[in-house]
């Protein structure tokens, strides 16, 4: 039997929190499923700055290479937001993107019926909403260079490069569509068309990758009249590709739809069988310690892990099926709380689930 090795990455504030449930849902999943793994635990983030003045250490990243995937938790947080610092804890993650090549960052936005009331959408409008945003994640705005401050007609500036090149377009564009025909066999295209030579660029591409798939819906839209329209009818939308930049501003706005950001897990991919798995939501410094961290978006993205690294999807749906039961049967974190649920701390949301995850069947 493999044993597969995954990296885990507590990260910085509620990080340790929410990665500690992870850990225990991913042993008891691969225990309950007969999946050999090792975790290996390193620093990354702010309190790898703290440790070895950097944000992600040439040996976490060798460790992150060599193994199998990485699980990630949140990092950054004041502590580490002087502009004047040599390193952002946020470094560490562009690293392990950047490095192991996952250009497909993979966002479900699933609108469970035990949270349709969380949402801040009418509950007729939201429910139903199961989507999939695709990300590029290694170009774009956030690795083009220059990248720097300059001096622009004689007063201070900044310069940030927008730049695609057609196989990093077509990758990801192609990836939408392996996606959509695993579900409702639809894909929307969304990009700056009208004002920028990317969009054009990116328009052009996903027209020709849409061609060769004529089996599949496909659509385009602006970005600003997609901002407008996820929230008019989010149940419309089933696979969602994009860039970077707009790619984090809109799967942020769809995860709202879910009641909190603690319920989204995400998947970085790439080509050679390498991937990160990390929850959506941010460090939240202000509740760190309170042991009150949602721990539902790491433990979904754990599911995503034996999906897409394991090829485990029995265990993958058991995990999710778990989650669904638990918020069935009241269970909620302060973050998705509401009259009359049970409100239970991160470590009892972790043990509800477990105890909800079913093991293969006899025979």
């Amino acid at each position: 039997m493999k044993n597969w090795r995954i990296v885990v990455t507590p990260g910085d504030g509620i990080g340790p929190e929410v990665m500690a449930a992870g850990a225990e849902v991913l042993d008891h999943a691969a225990s309950r499923f007969g999946v050999g793994v090792t975790q290996l635990e390193r620093p990354l983030g702010g309190n790898s700055i703290d440790r070895f003045g950097e944000p992600c250490t040439d040996e976490v990243f060798q460790d992150a290479l060599d193994a199998d995937a990485v699980l990630l938790a949140a990092v950054g947080g004041p502590k580490w937001e002087d502009p004047h610092a040599e390193f952002t804890p946020e470094e560490g993650v562009l690293r392990l993107r950047k490095g192991l090549e996952l250009y497909a960052n993979v966002r479900p936005v699933l609108v469970y019926d035990a949270l349709v009331d969380q949402s801040p959408l009418r509950p007729e409008v939201v429910r139903g909403t199961d989507m999939v945003i695709l990300r590029e994640l290694i170009g774009g705005l956030y690795f083009g260079q220059p990248k720097e401050m300059r001096f622009i007609g004689g007063e201070r500036g900044a310069v940030d490069t927008l730049a695609y090149r057609e196989s990093e377009v077509r990758r990801i564009v192609e990836r939408a569509f392996e996606w959509a025909a695993g579900r409702r066999r639809k894909v929307l295209s969304v990009d700056k068309f009208n004002v920028l030579v990317t969009g054009r660029f990116w328009r052009e591409i996903a027209n020709d990758v849409a061609a060769q798939h004529p089996d599949i819906e496909y659509d385009t839209m602006l970005a600003d009249a997609f901002a407008a329209a996820l929230v008019r009818q989010p149940t419309e939308y089933d696979v969602i590709v994009t860039e970077n930049t707009f790619g984090d501003l809109l799967s942020d706005e769809a995860g709202v739809f879910t009641g909190s950001l603690g319920m989204l897990p995400s998947a970085s991919l790439g080509d050679q069988g390498r991937a990160l798995y990390e929850p959506v939501h941010g460090s939240a410094p202000d509740i760190a310690g309170q042991g009150i961290a949602n721990p539902l978006g790491t433990i979904l993205s754990v599911a995503m892990l034996f999906r897409h690294t394991f090829d485990q999807p029995q265990a993958a749906a058991a995990i999710e099926t778990a989650v669904e039961h638990t918020l069935n049967d009241g269970f909620r974190t302060p973050d998705i709380g509401e009259e009359g649920a049970r409100l239970v701390d991160t470590t009892s949301m972790t043990a509800a689930v477990i105890a909800r995850i079913e093991g293969p069947a006899a025979g």
